[in-house]
């Protein structure tokens, strides 16, 4: 236990590294689809059905919040199938709108639970110093599952359901803010004809950079860390092009 106490920090450090290594495939995937708002939409749908069940149940366990949060993601995710085969042209501004419903329907479960407001918040930009080797282990799992099924992620069948059930995991432990950031910062690199080893190594310091200005500052290490993958995606704008793949086609 001494040595566990001695380097707590090596927990939240592994869950933002396999969060990483789970959500920045996906991301590279959004953006070949040009569906930017769905990580968004995903993402706080999930957190709205977990809001919704620590106001319908009391004192709801871990596997209770999850799999809600599971359920929002999944109908969230199979909704933005759906908008997008059915109306191509108009699906960014039709999944923008599914993100303001989820958003309304999270401050709506918020407001009916007494703790909502601080619920609402984690789920936002969680405290990521928070995190233990339990959600390490969730997130690895995810990890592993995304590295796995790469090759086929150009699939709707499997990418909507697999983004869904990352994106619910991901959620609790990193709050949104980071998630999307997580999704879209080394993606943007990747767009830019970088490799895999810049965008991920970019990604890791810039997390090390937002974990330290935490420290630092004593400010809450979730938006500090989102704002540090912010800044390192925004700077993709300005990298020269990079000898890396460019987009590969996607199927249906």
């Amino acid at each position: 236990m001494g040595f566990l106490s001695e380097f707590w920090f090596l927990a939240p450090a592994a869950a933002l590294a396999l969060g990483l290594l789970a959500l920045a495939p996906l991301g590279e995937q959004v953006l070949r689809r040009g569906v930017v708002f769905i990580d968004l939409a995903v993402a706080q749908a999930a957190a709205a059905a977990a809001l919704a069940a620590a106001t319908l149940i009391d004192h709801p366990g871990w596997w209770q919040t999850q799999a809600a949060a599971a359920a929002g993601a999944l109908l969230s995710a199979a909704l933005v199938a759906g908008l997008a085969r059915r109306w191509p042209a108009q699906r960014g501004a039709l999944i923008g709108l599914l993100y303001v419903a989820a958003a309304c329907a999270a401050l709506l479960a918020a407001r009916l639970d007494p703790h909502g407001r601080e619920r609402l918040a984690e789920l936002l930009a969680a405290d990521v110093l928070w995190a233990g080797w339990f959600q390490v282990g969730v997130l690895a799992v995810a990890a592993a599952a995304v590295l796995l099924l790469r090759p086929w992620l150009a699939h709707n069948a499997l990418f909507f359901p697999l983004f869904a059930g990352v994106a619910s995991l991901a959620v609790p432990v990193l709050g949104l803010f980071v998630v999307f950031a997580a999704l879209i910062a080394p993606a943007l690199w990747r767009r830019a004809a970088h490799g895999w080893g810049l965008a991920l190594g970019g990604a890791l310091a810039a997390v090390g950079l937002g974990l330290g200005l935490s420290w630092g500052l004593d400010a809450p290490s979730g938006a500090c860390v989102a704002l540090g993958l912010a800044l390192f995606g925004a700077a993709a704008a300005f990298s020269p092009a990079g000898s890396g793949p460019g987009p590969s086609p996607q199927t249906g």
